[in-house]
């Protein structure tokens, strides 16, 4: 887990979560990036991998973007500085990518999107900019400089025939330096700006999903008049439940509209339509008694506690568990875990497999 330093863990999510940045160095000590720089050009190469290339710098201003998949030529004619490499969705390819989101597990993992992966060579950038979400920004290996400000965070504050979200005016009111193994925390409307400072520069952002009034109204079939407003977390306390939604999440949602708890659960675990391509194109082995199982990583889970019984979503829909003799200790591990032991829960393993929801644990 997160190494907190100075301050501990529950004073980050009353103090720091969705307020304010916090750069947490040596939050995960030894870390080793599960991917090279190299690897992430080659993943570019690939069409399961959604990969951007950012060229420029603030020094002209002079941006490009480009969509992968990308050639080994594309490559070979880049500069040797200035520019960036961005891979979405590492971790619903890559085993070791995938494990690392439990590290940030004290918040829910039904709030979590995906894992990005960077690589800048020296001098590049992606520019200034500023989101609706939360992120964290583990360095994987060599440096990068942060500039972060609250200033300027306005929709009217960005370059005009950029290919880009690039802030016109950008004044920093902090600047980090951040090396292998630091953890940058960003949240929702502060304007962050990265730089490499070598040619070793790789970056995993674990980005959080922001939800707006407007999606929230759609998915209840009702309209907002106010399509900026965004939900707000409550003050999370982490209790190793990270599929829980808790009361304290369903009350902040009503303040947006009147939206009851199953509608939120089936809400927050409904997939993006990269994640339903990827299920559907998911094949599983053959069903195994004796294995262990675990949700792909495409999926999203939650449940809710009413009366002290569990009920479960997954995917946006309603699981019902009530169709087998279900051991209650047993469900909610499954939940915040993400697996099951075929040996110990039959039932549900079988019924997940056949729905094509998990894969074997090696």
């Amino acid at each position: 887990m997160i190494h907190f330093g100075a301050i501990s863990e529950q004073e980050f999510l009353a103090n720091y979560w969705q307020k304010k940045p916090l750069l947490i160095k040596q939050a995960l000590p030894d870390f080793i990036s599960p991917i090279t720089p190299d690897e992430l050009a080659g993943l570019s190469l690939e069409d399961e991998f959604e990969s951007r290339l950012v060229r420029g710098s603030t020094s002209n201003n002079k941006w490009s973007l480009d969509n992968g998949p990308f050639t080994e030529d594309t490559f070979s004619k880049l500069p040797e500085q200035d520019w960036t490499l961005l891979v979405q969705g590492a971790d619903r390819f890559i085993d070791e990518v995938h494990d690392l989101i439990k590290h940030f597990d004290f918040i829910p993992r039904w709030r979590f999107d995906d894992v990005m992966i960077s690589y800048a060579a020296k001098g590049g950038s992606v520019g200034p900019h500023f989101d609706y979400y939360d992120v964290f920004l583990l360095q994987g290996s060599g440096r990068r400089r942060w500039h972060i400000s609250s200033k300027h965070c306005e929709l009217d504050n960005y370059l005009d025939d950029v290919p880009l979200r690039i802030m016109n005016t950008f004044e920093a009111e902090q600047v980090w330096d951040v090396e292998p193994g630091d953890v940058l925390y960003v949240p929702p409307k502060v304007a962050h700006h990265g730089v490499s400072l070598d040619d070793e520069c790789t970056t995993l952002s674990f980005g959080y999903r922001a939800y707006s009034a407007q999606e929230l109204l759609e998915s209840v079939n009702q309209q907002s008049e106010d399509k900026n407003q965004y939900y707000q977390d409550p003050i999370w306390h982490n209790q190793n439940t990270p599929a829980l939604i808790p009361n304290s999440a369903i009350i902040q949602a009503q303040k947006t509209l009147d939206i009851g708890a199953e509608d939120f659960a089936c809400f927050v675990t409904q997939l993006d339509s990269l994640d339903v391509q990827l299920l559907q194109h998911f094949e599983p082995d053959v069903f195994d008694k004796k294995a262990h199982y675990q949700l792909h990583p495409s999926c999203k889970i939650a449940y809710l506690l009413i009366n002290e019984m569990p009920k479960v979503f997954i995917n946006g829909h309603y699981f019902d568990t009530q169709a087998f003799d279900t051991n209650l200790n047993l469900l909610i591990n499954f939940c915040n875990q993400r697996s099951v032991d075929a040996t110990q829960h039959l039932e549900l393993a079988t019924r997940l497999f056949k729905e094509n929801l998990v894969v074997i644990i090696d």
